[in-house]
């Protein structure tokens, strides 16, 4: 099953302010193996398969450094093809003495975890089988095991590093929210998701069709954290895609009955969730 293309609903894009854009694209291109595909003084975008955009970066005029214990950006996720892909990014990042922050097996998935120069939070992945996948009363299981990394190695297929795969995507995206009422009024109400795996009373996976998920959520920055300052660095926005035009205005007009504030701009929507994240659509 194929959970990042219609009728699904799901995250493409990532957009980031950053301190320093020479400094960022240096990581983005070098350390991550991402490609150029249109740049300006002050914004690049970049991409896996030189078309499609995965991350854009922008050095505003005025920016501070990332705040802590705010809502927003915990990860964005880069889902790799193969497991063999994940081999070749842990060579690649072992080479580049690039520290990471862990490696986790999640059941569903196998995972890196490391972070920008802005201190923005990325996971590099890729999914076993949903075939294999355990759901149990109407959530699907996932834990964090520590990954069998040299059973990852030894899949590699002895090519040269040159850059994340074509097939790379936006797998799914994680945030830090400041309560769970409104979220889930926002995300399932509004946009459509489900709720696929509940975590401890603090995280939510919501999904759609079935995908173990889409959007994680969780108050781990506590109940009640503001919103970051529009002035420092961290996560613009983010972009979700909808399978049809029906299906993206009828998400408008369900995001408009909750009260949420939906602006349209050149035929682009923007919202801002409970706890302040900007998402286009």
């Amino acid at each position: 099953m194929k959970f990042h293309e219609a009728p699904h609903v799901y995250v493409s894009q990532v957009q980031l302010k950053v301190q320093d854009l020479q400094r960022s694209l240096a990581f983005y291109q070098d350390i991550l193996g991402l490609k150029v595909i249109e740049k300006s003084e002050q914004t690049v975008s970049l991409s896996a398969d030189g078309k499609t955009g995965l991350i854009t970066l922008t050095q505003p005029t005025t920016i501070f450094p990332k705040q802590n214990r705010t809502t927003g950006l915990y990860h964005f996720a880069l889902l790799l093809p193969e497991r063999r892909d994940l081999a070749a990014v842990i060579r690649h990042l072992i080479s580049t003495g690039y520290p990471l922050q862990g490696a986790s097996d999640h059941l569903v998935s196998e995972a890196l975890y490391l972070a920008d120069p802005d201190g923005n939070g990325i996971e590099i992945y890729r999914d076993r089988s949903s075939e294999g996948w355990e759901w149990k009363d109407g959530e699907v299981v996932m834990a964090t095991n520590a990954m069998d990394v040299e059973g990852v190695l030894s899949e590699w297929d002895g090519a040269s590093w040159s850059g994340l795969p074509a097939g790379t995507i936006m797998g799914h995206i994680h945030l830090h929210v400041s309560e769970f009422h409104k979220t889930k009024e926002f995300y399932l109400e509004g946009l459509g998701f489900e709720t696929v795996c509940t975590y401890g009373g603090q995280a939510l996976f919501i999904s759609t069709g079935e995908y173990h998920h889409h959007i994680g959520l969780n108050t781990w920055n506590g109940i009640g954290a503001p919103a970051p300052r529009e002035d420092h660095a961290g996560m613009e926005s983010f972009t979700l895609v909808f399978p049809n035009e029906e299906e993206r205005k009828a998400a408008v007009k369900r995001l408009k009955m909750l009260g949420a504030a939906v602006a349209e701009v050149n035929g682009q929507y923007t919202v801002k969730d409970p706890s302040g994240t900007k998402l286009n659509f």
